[in-house]
């Protein structure tokens, strides 16, 4: 059983297949099989070819009933009921209402043909492919050319039987009309939903994407920015002490390397997330993200430069995640290289973390410069090291300001600690 339902599926895809490609052979076929199966049966006993047999008296009084029809007419009223079937998907209650106008012209004239099916096979076109507000109407037509059929044989057979057959004739036809509109509109419903599905996961994609490269792009941007600026510091600090003490400028050219190296490291670590995994020619080498323990370090890489930080955390620090642990060192990078850029060597900066329950603070404050110098802020245009420090306190629920303080220049960020979703 199995396999031959295999098979019908797959002879039905084809046949639909084909109907897609030349609509007008399925049309044609119908109208070419209504016509062999009913009319032509219809001809062969007008011509005399095949004798309408039959003992009794009930089959030959209800063959009296009918009139006897020439071959032109007949074939007439056949072309009428037939022909239309032509158009029933392209104009189905346009073929409706021809079939039936020349329905009840031939039951006018007493006359009964098998090509009468055809009143059918136009109800359950029209169910299946025309506008539902004209079932209404079309019903109303197909009873009223039905209950002309039960009077004109009342004289065999009741009424109320004839109705009883006809009407349930025409309500299967309605039926299945309407079964296979509905299942058709489930499958279309089906295969939008999926086209729906799939747009839905490539832009899904495109936006991890692109929240990925502005990542990399933010990662980037503290990395390049924070060690260029060291990198700069020392070089003109070894530049100055060449002259008057050549092993403080050895010193400085030794930090340099060491900083340009340990950049170079984390722009492969970083870049390596765009790469793909056949393009590289071995395992990338990779080292954990930065955490709250390594803005020791940082701290010391800064006082290298001629920065003096006083660095020092309150509360349970090293207990947060290492989401979280990654923002603060970023966000304190990129303050003390923003310190470090606009104030100098010879400056004084004080940096302090806080975690309290649910809410964390990071405070860095300078001294500022020796002379006047411009700041992040003070113009109209922010740099983008305020906007990244921004954008990666709102990933906790958090914000960042910055401005003048005395002399010297304070950066404050909040970041919520709460569980997200009501979760404790």
């Amino acid at each position: 059983m199995g396999p031959l339902v295999a098979r019908l599926g797959r002879a039905g895809q084809r046949l639909r297949h084909a109907d897609r490609a030349r609509p007008w052979a399925l049309d044609t076929a119908v109208v070419v099989l209504v016509f062999l199966l009913f009319c032509v049966p219809d001809l062969l006993h007008a011509l005399g070819v095949i004798s309408g047999g039959g003992d009794g008296d009930g089959p030959r009084r209800f063959r009296l009933l009918f009139t006897r029809l020439p071959v032109a007419g007949m074939l007439g009223l056949q072309t009428g009921l037939v022909l239309p079937l032509l158009w029933r998907r392209r104009a189905p209650a346009v073929a409706f209402g021809v079939i039936t106008a020349v329905f009840v012209l031939q039951w006018s004239l007493g006359a009964a043909l098998r090509a009468d099916v055809s009143l059918f096979v136009a109800l359950y076109s029209l169910t299946l492919h025309g506008r539902l507000r004209q079932l209404p109407w079309a019903c109303a037509a197909m009873a009223g050319a039905l209950s002309l059929v039960a009077a004109r044989v009342s004289a065999v057979i009741s009424v109320w039987d004839a109705l009883f057959f006809l009407l349930s004739t025409a309500t299967a036809a309605l039926a299945l009309g309407l079964m296979v509109r509905i299942r058709r509109a489930q499958l279309a419903g089906l295969r939008d939903r999926a086209t729906r599905l799939e747009i839905e996961r490539d832009q899904r994609d495109r936006l991890a994407v692109a929240a990925e490269r502005a990542r990399v792009a933010r990662e980037m941007h503290d990395i390049v920015g924070h060690n260029l600026s060291v990198i700069i510091t020392l070089a003109d600090a070894g530049a100055y002490a060449t002259a008057t003490a050549p092993a403080r400028g050895e010193e400085a050219l030794h930090l340099i390397g060491d900083t340009g190296r340990q950049a170079l490291s984390e722009l492969r670590r970083v870049l390596g997330v765009l790469r793909e995994a056949g393009e590289a020619d071995g395992e990338p080498e990779l080292r954990p993200q930065p955490r709250l323990a390594d803005i020791d370090a940082l701290c010391e890489g800064v006082r290298a430069a001629g920065l003096e930080v006083l660095y020092r955390t309150a509360g349970d620090v090293d207990a947060l995640d290492s989401g979280v642990q990654l923002t603060v060192y970023r966000i304190v990078q990129e303050a003390l290289t923003n310190t470090l850029k606009h104030a100098g060597a010879g400056a004084r900066a004080t940096l302090a973390i806080v975690a309290e329950d649910t809410r964390l603070t990071i405070a860095v404050q300078d001294s500022g410069p020796p002379g006047p110098a411009v700041r992040p802020g003070t113009t109209n245009e922010e740099g983008h090291g305020l906007v990244g420090m921004r954008e990666r306190a709102a990933l906790y629920g958090g914000h960042v300001s910055a401005g003048p303080a005395g002399p010297g220049w304070t950066v404050r960020a909040t970041l919520d600690l709460a569980p997200r979703g009501g979760a404790r």
